[in-house]
């Protein structure tokens, strides 16, 4: 091994740079070189590549989002776009990719390993879904983010007795949602892995107001089956029997952003380092993970095309906690 391409791809999540600069580091302490791939699959087809430096990924583990940058890329989904893409990682004489994004970047990561090339995967992803691995890269930082709106929206609620529905991140999995939700002393927590009405939402919010409450909060995840909107459409029909007034807060594209966390700046870390290490002993097309604490390496083709749920099984330990 003597040059290795680092890329960063899908949405961006806050820990990104400080995997980047762990896969720099770690292949330069090994007296590989580094080559920096600019706008993700997109760059690999533009043929936007630069050398990288230990002074090239300084500064940067504190910062959120990318400094390599993320782009869409349909091309990279075609034979002829995989084609070229080799094509360029051939030119610059690069041995092997490190890809850090999430189950659409791992599927590219996995089709380039189809191709013969040498892959490795770093899990980055705010929605925590990727098989192979129990925490993604910049969930930890989503959640707390998600988690400080709630405890500035219980405030107010508490003030004005009102009730708010928090629409946080997460069109597949509930991840942020749960974790947010359990973390805040939510009253009530939808998820696309658990289906629940705006009817039952409702009777949940109704139910802590008969209690006493000065206030509720129900945290819903963007993909849930019982959206914002259909809740305040429900709520619309059913005002005077809820009891609260209800608002609505869309925390949106805000989760993502925001200095990452010393956790996923430590798990960033270990796991860039990790992905450095896999090559060195000779693995390839397979993703580095942290499982039970350890690093584990899975194979891509495991994971392409699964994502891993939320545990629906905590919003019962949520419903307790919420009387």
């Amino acid at each position: 091994m003597k040059k290795i391409a680092v890329l960063t791809s899908g949405g961006d999540a806050p820990g990104m740079n400080a995997a980047v600069r762990a896969v720099a580091r770690g292949a330069l302490a090994k007296g590989w070189q580094v080559m920096g791939v600019r706008n993700g699959y997109a760059g690999l087809l533009a043929d936007h590549f630069d050398p990288l430096q230990a002074r090239n990924v300084g500064g940067i583990i504190q910062s959120g989002g990318t400094v390599l940058g993320s782009a869409r890329c349909p091309e990279f989904a075609e034979p002829a776009g995989r084609k070229k893409a080799l094509q360029n990682l051939g030119a610059h004489g690069v041995d092997a990719l490190v890809v850090i994004g999430g189950n659409g970047s791992q599927s590219g990561s996995a089709s380039l390993a189809r191709e013969g090339f040498t892959v490795v995967g770093v899990p980055s992803t705010i929605d925590n879904d990727l098989y192979g691995n129990d925490v993604s890269i910049g969930c930890d930082t989503a959640i707390n983010i998600t988690l400080e709106a709630i405890d500035r929206l219980r405030t107010t609620a508490s003030s004005h007795q009102r009730a708010f529905a928090v629409e946080t991140m997460g069109r597949n999995c509930g991840y942020i949602a749960i974790m947010a939700g359990i973390a805040g002393g939510a009253e009530v927590i939808a998820l696309p892995e658990h289906e629940i009405t705006p009817a039952q939402v409702a009777e949940r919010l109704r139910a802590a107001y008969q209690r006493g409450k000065t206030h509720a909060l129900a945290v819903i995840a963007e993909g849930a089956k019982c959206g914002v909107h259909e809740l305040m459409e429900y709520y619309g029909a059913h005002r005077k029997s809820i009891g609260f007034d209800l608002r609505v807060t869309r925390l949106g594209h805000v989760v993502r952003g925001g200095i990452p966390s010393a956790a996923d700046r430590v798990l960033a870390t270990r796991l860039g380092a990790a992905a450095v290490d896999t090559l060195a002993v000779g693995k390839r097309g397979v993703l580095a993970g942290i499982i039970k604490g350890d690093v584990v390496v899975t194979p891509l083709e495991e994971i392409t095309g699964r994502t891993r749920p939320a545990d629906a099984s905590l919003l019962e330990l949520a419903r307790v906690m919420a009387i």
